[in-house]
């Protein structure tokens, strides 16, 4: 890359950390009773910024450096926390957060693509067969330490990207006749979302356990 060109891109990147910090300073000094609505504003601005910066930065690894992408996106995937396990034939995948709202940009690509290089790592060391019929659910954990008004209606949620990239490895297809799609908000220590992927004749088991849960 043209050193004028990688100036210009990491310029660009130190003015939008600027503006975090001056959203991360202004969501310091603001009194949470009077003016929740504002932080709720500074907070998202915030945390799309932050995604955008780790977005923006991966690209210049990718094409300045030698590194690979699916080695890069592999430490994401560990620094990030996502964690993909089978127990009694349901595979659980957890992602760090929340999945992001729908039409935010580069905000899906920070969890999307991780989550892509860790199935695929997963699939190569675990090999088993695509589930013809199954059932596809995704928990949405909300920390109980905030606000419930943070709850989101599941139409607002990009989630059909996530269940796209589980069915290209997990699946024998995600279309309507053979995956069922299901949705439940739950409290929990932390945001987090979590993705369960069984046959169709587990679910009702696995329902009960959230249930009781």
């Amino acid at each position: 890359m043209n050193r004028a060109i990688l100036s210009q891109r990491i310029v660009s990147i130190l003015a939008e950390v600027e503006r975090l910090n001056r959203a991360l300073y202004a969501m310091n000094g603001i009194d949470l009773q009077r003016n929740s609505h504002q932080y709720e504003l500074l907070s998202t601005d915030a945390a799309l910024r932050g995604e955008r910066i780790a977005c923006r930065l991966r690209h210049l690894v990718y094409t300045t450096t030698a590194i690979k992408k699916e080695n890069y996106l592999t430490s994401a995937a560990v620094m990030q926390g996502i964690q993909i396990q089978a127990e009694d034939g349901i595979l659980e995948i957890t992602l760090p957060g929340l999945l992001p709202k729908r039409r935010q940009g580069e905000s899906a690509e920070y969890l999307l693509d991780p989550f892509r290089t860790a199935l695929a790592r997963y699939t190569r060391q675990h090999p088993a067969p695509r589930l013809a019929h199954c059932v596809v659910c995704f928990s949405h954990v909300y920390c109980r330490e905030l606000p419930e008004r943070r709850v989101r209606d599941y139409d607002n949620l990009e989630w059909k990207q996530f269940l796209d990239v589980a069915a290209s490895f997990l699946l024998a297809d995600d279309s309507g006749l053979l995956c069922d799609a299901y949705h439940t908000t739950e409290l929990g220590p932390r945001d987090c979302t979590r993705i369960s992927i069984m046959s169709g004749d587990r679910f009702p088991q696995w329902l009960s356990r959230r249930r009781n849960a």
